[in-house]
């Protein structure tokens, strides 16, 4: 019997013992009065948990001001009370090991009594929770417009480099959830799906940096996780919004959501689009073998991109739930880019020959995604969860690559060169994943088994075009197959006593992938095989020195795999001088992270973190004979990162709010390549937003964020860059109809410029897009009155029920 069948037969061992166990079922109670030691009837009683002030259960006083709360698990809680003419009440945090019964409370009568309250609860634009910091997106007006991918620069803590390789707390490498679930997209094709999602489809964005076993291993920098749009509203309702933006050129979106929810079922969707051209450019100059390439290319996308989500939700009963999910994005992007590149020899002050280049590519992609999910929940903290998801990706690229070599003073065409590609990719993923947690020795035990299988096909079809004739060249044409099959477990236990809580866990995860080949060239690496097992340890130690205070302390090791199209070893051409290429004897890179930080007041958080690489790979582009190069990924260092960030979201007063993040990390390089340049750089980022309420319903915002040089990659070594952003909110119609206009990187600093060198080649580059964007948007929700009643009456719980535990 091999290793992973004992490990799968050992998980489901635990899980049915698991199912044999009791939870903890107590119930804490108390009494309030007032001053003259009345009782205070129908006073809003709130239960919080200690730790990270997650809200359990919520209920009212009875006529005779006593509260009861049920089927509680053994913790550590505080509660606060409100009731109208009362100053607020929060108690000392308090354990709950059995049946309690809290002291007679007495509140305090207001200092000024009001005839009628309204009291509206709204989310932060950033929450910073124990586990996780959220990005509310839609708290934040200069979201207006914005795409998936955009969104990601103005999250607290996160970078975009050139390479458009996302960065958290300075380590790049993370993995990106989309509602809870991992994708499988990598790269350009990554990118490309977060650019054709739209803020109006986005809820929030939670960053998690120290993921526990739970979650898979992938990604050095913890994980990302988009939380799509879903409508909670009671009845039927939903919303329209129409946008316009302005860069360099003029681009339009739209989307509707429509909800229908009743107590047994719950049917939505939602669908966007967005249409226009977007622009580019990027300089490189580079110096090989004495010569100079000044190499400036200009791009001009035409974009069109559809989304559409709908999913329907069955209530059986309090404990049983099933669910379908359906998510489909389809997109065409026309890319036309055009490079001029005078080639100056060594010791000339003038080109000897000018590259004259054109890239016109046509891409046709769809992406295709089912969920199927059961849950169930039950009163004494046992749950249950099965999920099977189904995902196909496509994308049809066409590429007509037109090269004209002209002498100096380009009157003349000495040479030409002329080529089409076409690249068809698809990708199936089948996953399905079973989780169970339940009380256990006064603490939480959680185990699960994930299963996960994806195939690729990707095509290379290479033509020559002599006399305007299309010819298959079999020398420069490929297909290569991959697959990849991970087959997981994890365990993860959490206690709480006294003011510490301990959590503990373990995953292990079986690799099995095979790269295949096939071409018309006699290649030694056609055939790449692995079959490899990790252990994953993670944990955390937390203490509540009092309500205010709150320490911690995490561990965890990740793992980032290389992605199918770096280890495929044939060549893609890019132009006439660059072409990209993978790299079969690429290996997988190992982190160990361990954080700790400070929380004063659930909202300043201090942490600082520290964090091993092993085995870093970098994309470095590499020389070839006297005028070529070629880009590849290489392991070529080990990696430590230092980092301390600070994050803080307040409000000053009823009229304005902050939210300010910094991280301050050094990043040193510890070659294990000679051709590898040993680097330490230390950099500062910081994400600022201030949000004013003005008269008449307006709402101003002021956000930006600014980054010092840094290291992007492993080689490039990158100047300052930053945005600052405006955007102003009005609303009519009783909240109904909302107005947004936004300009985004009104200065023009977000265009990056940096330095590479790796062997004898060094390239001084610089590049950005039309960034600087004025962007309008109009939503408008529907419904009937008694709807909005529903909502707001369900709103006061459901608008916690990510942070509600039974």
């Amino acid at each position: 019997m091999n290793n992973s069948i004992k490990i799968r037969i050992s998980l489901l061992l635990i899980l049915l013992s698991c199912s044999l166990l009791k939870g903890q079922n107590l119930e804490l109670s108390g009494q309030l009065v007032d001053p003259n030691q009345q009782p205070v009837a129908f006073a809003t009683t709130y239960l919080y948990k200690a730790q990270d002030s997650t809200l359990v259960k919520a209920t009212i006083t009875d006529a005779d001001g006593f509260f009861l709360i049920k089927e509680l698990p053994s913790d550590r809680y505080y509660i606060a009370l409100n009731s109208l003419g009362f100053a607020p009440y929060q108690s000392e945090a308090f354990n709950l090991a059995r049946n309690l019964k809290l002291p007679t409370i007495r509140l305090e009568e207001a200092a000024e009594a009001l005839d009628e309250v309204t009291i509206i609860a709204e989310k932060p634009i950033v929450e910073v929770l124990a586990d996780k910091t959220v990005f509310n997106v839609d708290k934040t007006i200069n979201a207006t417009g914005s795409t998936g991918f955009e969104l990601l620069r103005k999250a607290p803590g996160v970078l975009i480099d050139n390479n458009n390789s996302i960065i958290v707390e300075g380590k790049a490498g993370v993995q990106i959830y989309i509602d809870g679930r991992p994708s499988v997209l990598a790269g350009q094709d990554l990118v490309n799906y977060l650019e054709t999602l739209q803020s109006t489809d986005i809820e929030s964005i939670e960053i998690i940096t120290q993921p526990s076993s739970k979650y898979e291993a992938a990604g050095n920098a913890g994980i990302i996780n988009i939380i799509l749009k879903r409508n909670k509203s009671l009845g039927t309702n939903g919303s329209l919004t129409l946008g316009y933006i302005q860069g360099k050129f003029p681009r339009v979106n739209s989307s509707i959501n429509l909800n229908n929810r009743g107590k047994k079922t719950n049917l939505y969707g939602t669908y966007s689009n967005r249409f226009g051209d977007g622009f580019g450019f990027i300089d490189l100059f580079r110096r090989q073998n004495g010569t100079t390439f000044d190499q400036r290319s200009t791009m001009v996308l035409d974009i069109n991109n559809h989304n559409i989500k709908t999913g329907f939700d069955y209530y059986i009963n309090d404990k049983h739930t099933l669910g379908v999910l359906f998510n489909a994005n389809f997109s065409n992007v026309i890319n036309r880019t055009d490079s001029r590149t005078p080639i100056i020899p060594g010791g000339q002050t003038m080109p000897v020959e000018v590259l004259i280049a054109q890239s016109n590519s046509d891409n046709v992609s769809s992406n295709l995604n089912g969920n199927l999910n059961y849950k169930y929940k039950d009163t004494i903290g046992r749950e249950f969860t099965v999920d099977l998801n189904y995902g196909n990706f496509y994308s049809d690229r066409n590429n007509f690559q037109p090269n004209f070599y002209l002498n100096g003073a380009e009157e003349d065409t000495l040479s030409e060169s002329i080529a089409r590609f076409i690249t068809p990719i698809q990708i199936d993923i089948l996953a399905g994943q079973v989780d169970y947690e339940q009380p256990l020795m006064g603490g939480k035990l959680a185990a699960g088994i994930r299963y996960s299988y994806v195939k690729t096909n990707n095509v290379f079809d290479f033509f020559d075009v002599v006399d305007g004739q299309e010819i298959l060249n079999l020398e420069q044409t490929n297909t290569f197959d991959y697959t990849e099959q991970i087959n997981a477990g994890y365990l993860n236990y959490n206690i709480r006593w006294d003011k510490w809580n301990l959590q503990l866990g373990l995953r292990v995860e079986q690799t099995i992938s095979e790269g295949d080949l096939t071409s018309a060239q006699d290649n030694a690496n056609d055939l790449v095989e692995r079959n490899y097992t990790d252990w994953f340890p993670s944990g955390g130690l937390t203490y509540q020195l009092n309500r205010k205070n709150s320490f911690a302390l995490t561990y965890s090791r990740r793992i980032q795999r290389p992605t199918y199209q770096s280890l495929n070893p044939f060549q893609f051409k890019i132009d006439e001088l660059t072409f990209r290429q993978g790299n079969p004897f690429l290996q997988p890179q190992y982190t160990n992270n361990i954080k700790l930080s400070h929380t004063y007041n659930y909202r300043l958080t201090t942490s600082f973190t520290y964090t091993y690489i092993s085995d870093f790979f970098a994309q470095v582009t590499e020389a070839l004979g006297e005028d070529q190069n070629f880009i590849n990924q290489r392991n070529v260092a080990n990696q430590r990162v230092y980092n301390l960030g600070i994050s803080y979201p307040t409000r000053i007063n009823d009229w304005w709010s902050i939210y300010f993040s910094v991280n301050a990390f050094r990043s040193e390089y510890e070659a294990t390549s000679e051709d590898f340049l040993a680097v330490s750089q230390n950099t500062l980022s910081f994400y600022g937003q201030n949000t004013f309420k003005l008269p008449a319903d307006f709402t101003f915002e002021v956000s930006g964020w600014f980054q010092s040089p840094s290291i992007w990659g492993g080689t490039y070594q990158t100047q300052s860059l930053g945005s600052l952003d405006v955007a102003l909110q009005k609303k009519f119609f009783n909240d109904k109809l909302t107005l947004r206009v936004a300009g985004s990187d009104i200065l023009f600093t977000s265009p990056w410029q940096g330095v590479t060198e790796f062997g004898d080649l060094i390239i001084d580059g610089s590049g950005g897009s039309d960034s600087r964007q004025f962007r309008l948007s109009l939503n408008y929700n529907f419904g009937s009155d008694e709807v909005k009643k529903a909502r707001k009456r369900k709103t006061a719980i459901e608008d916690e029920s990510g942070r509600i535990e039974n």
